[in-house]
C-alpha cells in the first residue's frame, strides 16, 4: 500500500496544481527573468483563479516569449491585436498593456539596484520567512510588508502588483514559506 504524501490541501484538486506545489511554489528563486515572468503570471491571475493560470501558462509563455522584458519592451500595438485573438491566453487588453508596461519599468529597477532580485529579496533580509501555518485558514491574503512591497512597487510604475498579489507572488517565488507544517514541502528547505 502506498505512502500518502501529505501536501497543502490547495494543491490537490488537479494535476497541474499537485506539479505546481511540489516542484515550484515556495522554492526560493533568484533568476531576474523567472521573477519578472512570476510578477506578470501573478498580476494576469487578479480576478482569477491560479488554476486557470496554470492551465494556460505554458500557452501564454509561448505567446508572451516568455515573458523576457527584453522582447516585450518591443511589443507594438500589432503585437497587442495578434494576442488578443489568442485563445490561449487571459485575453484582457489591460493586463496585455500592463506587461508591456511593467517591462519598461524592470529595466528601470535593474539600472537602479543592480536587479529585481536584489530589489525584491532585500525586503526579507535576503532569507524567506518561514511561518509555521497549521491549517489553511491562517494563512493570510495579505501582509503589512506585502503592502509595503505593493507600494514601493507602484511608485516606480508597475501595474497590477496589489497586496494580494504580492502576497502571492512572494509566496510563489519562496520569499515566503506558507507550506503548512504538515506540508511535505515544509521542511525543504
Amino acid at each position: 500500500m502506498p505512502t500518502q504524501i501529505s501536501r497543502c490541501g490547495w494543491a490537490n484538486h488537479s494535476e497541474l496544481e499537485i506539479a505546481y506545489h511540489d516542484e515550484e511554489w515556495g522554492i526560493p528563486v533568484h533568476d531576474d527573468l523567472y521573477l519578472f515572468k512570476m510578477l506578470i503570471l501573478e498580476g494576469k491571475q487578479a480576478g482569477l483563479s491560479w488554476s486557470t493560470i496554470l492551465a494556460k501558462r505554458e500557452t501564454m509563455c509561448a505567446a508572451f516569449d516568455n515573458f523576457d522584458p527584453h522582447a516585450l519592451i518591443r511589443y507594438d500595438e500589432r503585437k497587442i491585436e495578434e494576442l488578443l485573438k489568442n485563445d490561449g491566453i487571459i485575453k484582457s487588453r489591460q493586463k496585455i498593456n500592463a506587461a508591456i508596461h511593467n517591462a519598461g519599468v524592470y529595466f528601470e529597477i535593474v539600472r537602479e539596484y543592480g536587479s529585481l532580485d536584489a530589489f525584491l529579496w532585500r525586503y526579507v533580509d535576503h532569507q524567506p520567512i518561514v511561518n509555521g501555518w497549521e491549517r489553511l485558514e491562517q494563512i493570510p491574503a495579505s501582509t503589512p510588508l506585502s503592502e509595503q512591497i505593493s507600494r514601493d512597487l507602484k511608485k516606480l510604475g508597475f501595474k497590477y502588483v496589489g497586496p494580494t498579489i504580492m502576497y502571492a507572488f512572494m509566496q510563489a517565488v519562496g520569499m515566503v514559506n506558507d507550506h503548512l507544517t504538515s506540508c511535505f514541502c515544509y521542511r525543504r528547505g
